[in-house]
């Protein structure tokens, strides 16, 4: 049923000669990249209780996403059914296993994150998160990359996400001093991780002497997003201990320092991931830039901020 139904989205792309392609091409790139700076912005500048739930949402989504899709180890869908093409580059580009959906279990927690901070004042927001959301499971199958239940379970995988992080955020609010406890198991669970993905073992299938998947090839990203479960507990300990930074507000000068912010992070998302893959191996690499960049918007702009609250002060 699954592969029928690709094969229907297909026929239907190939009628319309690619006339939606570019859109859907586009609803997928925005959800793994530039999305991330919803939860930031909201985290520097609106609301940080805010911000954090939704940041250890996707951090959470995107840790267990990797863990289920190299325990699953599923092909995509044009190995296993030759009927399927999919759009453009994506035989070079959308290599890898294909259960879960990535793209899903990104931006799942950060649409449904922002639908439920919002529903009640701006449902309106909230609506449009919930229809992003949708479209990017719908683009997913439309380009032929994966199959329904790749989509279904990346989204079942980022509500629980929401609904684990919310029961631990109000269990928090009870009993504080639980937190670093808390913290101390997300890093250990991340340590975990890293070594079960280092040294399970993983299918071996060869397609005219061709290795279909290359486990080491799926293990980078592996290493970057459960990184998320190691780096988070790191700068959340050194922000409440030490930081402890009030939001900038959501004025014209909050608005604009927000916005400052995320241009080095924009620019780290562009070349330094590359850069630290070519010094240090892949893997490495990308361990290395999950720490810099959640340290970056966990600890350094919020000290940033900081510094601009006492600078503020003083001249008042």
């Amino acid at each position: 049923m699954d592969i029928e139904y690709l094969l229907l989205l297909q026929k239907f792309r190939e009628l319309v000669d690619g006339f939606l392609t570019p859109v859907m091409e586009m609803i997928s790139l925005l959800s793994v990249s530039l999305i991330i700076f919803i939860p930031v912005f909201i985290y520097w500048v609106i609301d940080k209780e805010k911000g954090l739930f939704v940041l250890m949402s996707y951090y959470l989504c995107c840790s267990f996403n990797a863990l289920v899709k190299l325990t699953a180890c599923v092909y995509r869908p044009w190995i296993r059914d030759s009927r399927i093409i999919p759009y453009g580059n994506s035989l070079s580009t959308a290599t890898g296993y294909s259960f879960p959906s990535g793209h899903a279990a990104i931006a799942g927690p950060i649409y449904l994150g922002t639908a439920l901070i919002t529903w009640v004042k701006k449902r309106w927001l909230a609506i449009i998160s919930i229809i992003l959301l949708l479209l990017v499971g719908f683009s997913r199958n439309y380009l032929g990359v994966h199959t329904p239940q790749d989509v279904f379970v990346g989204i079942v995988e980022s509500v629980l996400s929401l609904i684990v992080i919310s029961k631990i955020i109000n269990y928090l609010k009870k009993k504080p001093e639980k937190e670093n406890l808390f913290l101390l198991i997300s890093l250990i669970v991340g340590i975990l991780g890293i070594i079960y993905i280092s040294f399970k073992p993983y299918p071996l299938d060869y397609v005219d002497g061709k290795l279909l998947v290359d486990p080491l090839k799926m293990m980078v990203d592996g290493y970057g997003d459960i990184c998320l479960l190691i780096a988070f507990p790191i700068a959340r300990f050194i922000e409440k201990k030490w930081i402890k930074f009030k939001p900038l507000g959501l004025n014209l000068k909050g608005i604009i320092i927000g916005i400052l912010g995320l241009l080095p992070f924009a620019a780290m998302m562009l070349y330094l991931k590359n850069f630290l893959d070519g010094l240090l191996g892949a893997h490495l690499g990308h361990f290395l830039y999950t720490i810099i960049t959640v340290i970056y918007c966990i600890d350094l702009i919020p000290l940033c901020i900081n510094l601009y609250h006492k600078s503020k002060e003083k001249n008042n």
